[in-house]
């Protein structure tokens, strides 16, 4: 049985990934932990969350514990990793793990040297149109892939969001904060990694009482073959239309023989291929595709999977170097 504590509720993605521990039969939540009263109070009303550490130290010093699952707010989170790993204990995350660089290279040494499993919710992974989509791409269907665009907009929900986004160091930036799932899912789908940094850029458009708060968020990439990513993450989606638009993770592929296109709330995808006339489409598989948490459960086991360790911290840092280069452009 693995023994997980939760160091943080401060975002709705930690609330989801406590249901699935708790849903987990090879997981005990041993306890919890949250500093925000507020979020505390949320917790417990909607989870039932028992919180038996008055603070963090006490929590790391409890040698029952195997895992530490962070969901504190996103400019917090670095450092509770950094202190879990040296208490020898595993993390799992909601994303982004960490807000710089040199947090991560702390990260990834200390895993490293102690031997540790670092998890994240890379979710988007569990997608029903993955599967379909990577065995499509990968018995060479679009040839070379030379093009790729993703949408992955947001509502910006100013009001309802949790205040702490908006505040100074809090948030580490909307393509740390966005980008990572469809960076992650690029790779996954086609095998092409990131070579460089072409051009990012973030500014204020949407979140006008929070002048400071850079909403929008456009990227350029070169991938390993060479072939190009545009990429565009802003939250700029229409607030009353939540998460369910055809554009919520839109991704398009370009390749040699053809192009394929789909998004997040798909029920089939669409291809136009060389040879054939027009469109076509691809009905999606309504199948289980599992969960990101049993997956790092797999890992814990020693068990093979197609998401661990190395492939978190990698996309991890993709992502922040395109966030630093769209920061250096101010």
């Amino acid at each position: 049985m693995i023994k997980i504590a939760f160091a943080g509720f401060r975002h709705g993605h930690i609330f989801g990934l406590y249901k699935l521990a708790k849903s987990n039969p090879e997981i005990e939540i041993v306890g919890a932990y949250e500093a925000d009263t507020e979020a505390r109070e949320a917790a417990v009303k909607n989870l039932g969350v028992t919180f038996n550490y008055d603070n963090y130290d006490d929590m790391l010093q409890d040698k029952d514990i195997d895992v530490i699952a962070i969901g504190d707010y996103f400019g917090k989170r670095g450092s509770l990793a950094i202190a879990a790993l040296k208490a020898g204990k595993h993390v799992y995350a909601d994303k982004p793990l960490c807000t710089s660089i040199e947090e991560l290279n702390e990260i990834e040494v200390l895993a490293k040297e102690k031997g540790l499993k670092v998890g994240l919710m890379l979710d988007m992974r569990q997608a029903k149109f993955v599967p379909i989509v990577r065995k499509f791409i990968q018995e060479g269907n679009l040839g070379e892939i030379h093009q790729i665009f993703f949408g992955g907009q947001h509502p910006l929900l100013y009001g309802t969001r949790a205040n702490w986004y908006f505040e100074e160091g809090k948030h580490g930036g909307t393509i740390n904060d966005i980008a990572i799932h469809g960076i992650d899912l690029v790779e996954y789908l086609t095998g092409l990694s990131m070579k460089r940094v072409i051009a990012a850029r973030c500014w204020n458009a949407f979140a006008k009482e929070v002048p400071s708060f850079k909403d929008s968020a456009q990227f350029m990439i070169e991938l390993s073959n060479g072939a190009g990513l545009m990429a565009d993450v802003s939250y700029s989606a229409p607030n009353s239309s939540g998460y369910k638009l055809p554009f919520y993770w839109r991704f398009t592929f370009w390749g040699t023989k053809g192009v394929m296109e789909f998004n997040y709330n798909s029920k089939e995808i669409t291809v136009a291929l060389d040879g054939k006339p027009g469109v076509e489409t691809i009905p999606i598989p309504d199948v289980d595709t599992g969960d990101c948490l049993s997956i790092f459960v797999d890992e814990l086991k020693g068990k093979p999977t197609y998401i661990d360790t190395e492939q978190v911290l990698k996309a991890s840092r993709n992502t922040l170097l395109i966030q630093e280069f769209a920061d250096k452009q101010g």
